[in-house]
């Protein structure tokens, strides 16, 4: 691993050097930087990367990836020396400045509470009677995936409650039917942003919807808004036939590629990680197990758990209720409101970091005085046991924090100003999709950020597709293939926080969760070219792209997988 690093390091003061100081030293000027730093801007990205697959340390690989884009923004001339002392000091406040963002302290705090909840839940024995009376239905390793399906499915209005809820639930029924924490990684991540993409009442939608608004009228259209982001769910070829993928890998109960090999070896040896593996979430100690005298009850995880749903939905309503300040809106809402328009208006205003985080800390609440009551253990050991889940997931907040500065430092060198400058030259009309797909998938694979890469490409994709063919069809499949394209990349990346969030949920060690999952993602978004954006491109009706695509998805896995 030493020699990793030091080839990076030595890679990175070399190309640094070619860069103009000037425009080097002002962060504030993104596309200048871009300008000048050309491909160098990439640096950062493929250093957290390639290395976070090569060392498989993350922490070291994103603190790395984070201090050489410092580094570069500060490098003068060839003062090293001061570029390393201002580059240190630049990240330090960059961290800073991510945990000072109220959307990312609102997450770390939701990860550390829900952490603490599932200490309760795992300390009162809820999660172990949740484990037994499920074992009693998902007694093989396809019922069991199946479960894990439907789970996350049922959890479809925000990818961070989807990760963090499922995993822990599963894993012990996973675990006991011999299913790689690979497997159930995967299938963790990809019903999180893929199904939270397309559902019509979320906490992506206000986010997504905005963003197609303000794009249209820059065009001079006044859309409706919504109803355009309900048009493209059939164009979102990718969200669609990665759910449709896992089903076919439960149904025919063949893999390929690495999750072959897990999924071998969870079979055959027990092993539902690797030897080397190193979970994403410490493993429960038995300081975690149920007292001899505790009875474990499927009501001592169901009441907490779904507290948290149902605080949830609750806190997306009221919070964003509480953030409308449009009058004719809320007279709209106040004269129908359990109605669906206005719970989706509501959905989309809210604040969805810290409305989760408030609803872990009152399922929390309901935990601990649950555990009180029934005497499984008193006031002082089950804050105690709150405190122990907070601490488990401290490795989980620290890789959250450096994945934003990275994103962060990236946005001030212009990384993705350079990737769109270089990928958006002029092409056939019917190649637009498929190229803002692929363009949306390489800048949220190395910024790991699916909103970040919405908010660039949306202003560029609306207008240059209505330039080349004024057809609102044809504009709705640019719009669906930004959103698709967004969530692909950000889906496979190692940095991407739902990703983290994943490998964190289902205890599986991040880097087998990534390399495993790119060999799935990775076909079905080629199934999303070839059957969907290319075709539909081409004027081929969703009636005939999306069937079509689903056979090729059965295909892949009936005829390339192999058996477990």
């Amino acid at each position: 691993m030493r020699r990793h690093i030091v080839f990076t390091l030595l890679c990175l003061a070399a190309m640094t050097l070619l860069v103009d100081p000037a425009l080097a030293a002002d962060s504030s000027k993104a596309a200048n930087n871009a300008a000048s730093f050309g491909m160098l801007t990439l640096i950062p990205p493929m250093i957290a990367i390639i290395l976070a697959f090569a060392s498989k340390n993350v922490v070291l690989s994103l603190f790395l990836g984070v201090f050489s884009g410092c580094f570069m923004l500060d490098l003068k001339g060839i003062d090293i020396y001061h570029a390393f002392i201002a580059g240190f000091l630049r990240m330090s406040t960059e961290i800073l400045a991510s945990l000072a963002d109220t959307w990312n302290a609102g997450i770390v705090l939701q990860v550390l509470a829900i952490g603490g909840l599932i200490a309760l839940v795992s300390k009162m024995g809820g999660a172990q009677a949740i484990a037994e009376a499920l074992s009693k239905w998902a007694k093989t390793p396809r019922s069991s995936q199946f479960a894990t399906w439907l789970m996350g499915l049922f959890i479809f209005f925000d990818d961070y409650a989807n990760s963090l809820t499922v995993g822990p639930i599963m894993r012990p029924v996973t675990d006991k039917l011999h299913v790689s924490r690979e497997k159930l990684a995967f299938i963790i991540d990809a019903t999180a942003a893929p199904i939270a993409g397309i559902a019509l009442i979320s906490t992506w939608v206000a986010y997504e919807v905005g963003l197609i608004r303000d794009s249209y009228q820059v065009i001079g259209i006044q859309a409706n808004a919504y109803g355009v982001f309900v048009e493209t769910i059939p164009f979102r070829f990718y969200n669609i036939f990665i759910l449709v993928f896992i089903l076919f890998t439960i149904w025919f109960m063949r893999e390929f590629g690495p999750m072959h090999k897990a999924e071998v070896r969870a079979r055959t040896t027990g092993k539902v990680i690797g030897d080397d593996a190193v979970p994403m979430a410490a493993e429960e100690s038995t300081s975690l197990k149920p007292a001899a005298h505790v009875v474990p009850s499927v009501w001592s995880a169901i009441l907490p758990i779904g507290t948290l749903i149902v605080a949830a939905f609750l806190g997306f309503y009221f919070n964003g209720y509480s953030a409308i300040d449009d009058e004719t809106v809320l007279a709209a809402i106040n004269a129908s409101p359990l109605s669906f328009t206005s719970m989706r208006t509501c959905f989309g205003a809210s604040d969805a970091s810290v409305v989760l985080f408030q609803a872990a800390l009152i399922a929390s609440l309901v935990a601990i005085f649950m555990a009180v009551i029934k005497k499984v253990m008193p006031i002082k050991d089950a804050i105690e046991t709150f405190v122990t889940g907070v601490k488990s997931m401290n490795i989980t907040a620290v890789i959250l924090l450096l994945a934003w500065s990275l994103s962060g430092i990236m946005k001030e060198l212009g990384t993705a100003t350079y990737l769109v400058s270089i990928l958006s030259d002029a092409l056939p009309a019917f190649l637009l999709p498929t190229i803002i797909f692929i363009l949306g998938s390489i800048i949220s694979f190395a910024t790991g950020t699916s909103y970040g890469t919405m908010g660039i490409l949306m202003p560029l994709a609306i207008p240059l597709s209505f330039a080349m063919n004024p057809d609102p069809n044809f504009v709705i499949l640019n719009v669906g293939s930004v959103l698709t394209g967004a969530i692909f990349g950000d889906h496979c990346s190692p940095i991407s926080d739902t990703t983290i969030l994943s490998s964190m949920g289902s205890s599986c060690d991040h880097i087998e969760h990534v390399r495993t999952q790119l060999f799935y993602a990775v076909p079905v978004a080629l199934v999303s070219i070839f059957a969907g954006y290319i075709p539909a491109g081409l004027g081929m009706p969703v009636y005939v792209t999306l069937p079509i695509g689903t056979l090729a998805c059965a295909a892949l896995v009936r005829f390339i997988g192999k058996k477990v």
